[in-house]
């Protein structure tokens, strides 16, 4: 699926949008685990929010433990789940939310969105409206792909077919955020 002549083709990085709650299925914690390992594998590196809880914690403490580079960004005094930076390879400390997706839609090549709440919602909706827009740097179009886990995300696809459908929308644009149900189909549609 070509999104233009200014897609990514070289994907370095991915930004990671996901919950930061612990009180979640297991099921949403392993998804999260696995995808820090299959990126560290792949010698992909993560950029993410910084937290050190819930899915967060799990992708950036699985991807460390892998022997991957995750980078996270957060918002200098705003949460109290910041991750210690000893723990990552680089902890960038931002003045405020705007700043954090600002400086995340820079570093990353592509998205990945797994499971969350508002937060995780806004920030994949505006990562695959800067692409529709052409604002991340030099015009690119970067992926941006939900990784799925126990349907979670099928409400969203409904809605962004409904939008296509009802011409909201064109098929180009809703070719912007793609659907995947496993690690590796997620690896495969960034690449895409």
């Amino acid at each position: 699926m070509s999104l233009g002549s200014q897609v990514v083709s070289v994907i370095q990085s991915v930004g990671v949008f996901c919950g930061s709650s612990s009180n979640v299925d297991g099921d949403y914690l392993a998804l999260a685990s696995e995808l820090g390992r299959a990126l560290a594998d792949q010698r992909i590196g993560i950029v993410y929010g910084g937290g050190d809880s819930g899915l967060m914690g799990a992708v950036a403490g699985a991807a460390m433990k892998a022997g991957g580079e995750v980078t996270g960004v957060l918002p200098a005094g705003l949460f109290t789940n910041g991750i210690d930076g000893e723990k990552i390879t680089n902890l960038e400390l931002v003045g405020d939310m705007h700043q954090r997706k600002f400086r995340m839609y820079e570093l990353a090549d592509a998205f990945i969105g797994l499971p969350g709440g508002l937060g995780t919602f806004e920030e994949v909706f505006e990562a695959a409206t800067w692409s529709q827009l052409g604002l991340h740097a030099g015009g690119r179009r970067k992926p941006v792909v939900l990784l799925d886990r126990n349907g979670y995300w099928k409400p969203v696809h409904d809605l962004l077919d409904r939008a296509t459908a009802d011409h909201f929308m064109g098929v180009d644009t809703r070719a912007l955020v793609r659907n995947a149900h496993t690690v590796d189909a997620a690896l495969a549609a960034v690449h895409a």
